[in-house]
């Protein structure tokens, strides 16, 4: 039936992240937005790519209430294999681009969607491989100066200056990178009955 603008349920968005509240926001629909608590402290010996993938799907889980669908995400950058965190402050940032200097950083970016109604849930990662620049320490400096990208992990923000800093992007999804991947998501509210682009409910009555 297409007789509503409005989704088939209320759509949350399980993050505090302003990054991911503005990603969202670009597809034009109504939504809401709930902080998850949920411990992200790994299991002994998880690998990132399992974390980001666990903690998606708990963060919706976590605020997910009758009538709902939410969305989770969480992302985990590694280099070598080992966990690279939000730096917080400019001498870890500039640590983390000096090591990042010439080299690949991978970010592995999980999606989570939950329909509390109906007990279904969608969780899925999208890999996104990032090549850096070789970086003069007077690059890093200018850029750390420029754009403080000190709650980004790997402090970089490639929605900004911070793509000058890179050779190459290789991923599915440029969104995946900023935090929220949003073709996949887009395909799952279509294959769940509602289309994005029209804006209203396709599933039947």
């Amino acid at each position: 039936m297409h007789h509503t603008n409005a989704p088939p349920r209320r759509l949350q968005l399980a993050s505090s992240s302003p990054y991911r509240r503005e990603l969202l926001s670009r597809l034009r629909i109504p939504f809401e937005v709930v902080a998850p608590n949920v411990d992200e402290t790994p299991y002994p010996g998880e690998l990132p790519t399992a974390l980001s993938a666990r903690l998606a799907l708990a963060k919706a889980q976590a605020v997910a209430s009758p009538g709902t669908w939410t969305i989770g995400s969480d992302q985990v950058a590694t280099l070598d294999g080992l966990p690279i965190g939000k730096p917080g402050h400019h001498e870890a940032a500039r640590l983390q681009l000096q090591a990042s200097s010439g080299r690949t950083v991978h970010f592995y970016t999980a999606l989570a969607l939950v329909d509390f109604d109906r007990g279904l849930s969608r969780v899925e990662r999208i890999d996104t491989r990032v090549r850096f620049k070789v970086l003069s320490a007077e690059e890093i400096e200018a850029y750390l100066l420029a754009e403080q990208p000190y709650d980004c992990a790997g402090s970089a923000k490639c929605e900004g200056l911070g793509i000058a800093l890179l050779e190459s992007i290789e991923g599915d999804d440029p969104t995946a990178l900023i935090g929220l991947p949003l073709i996949r998501l887009s395909s799952w509210l279509r294959e769940w009955g509602w289309n994005p682009l029209l804006g209203i409910s396709q599933e039947s009555p």
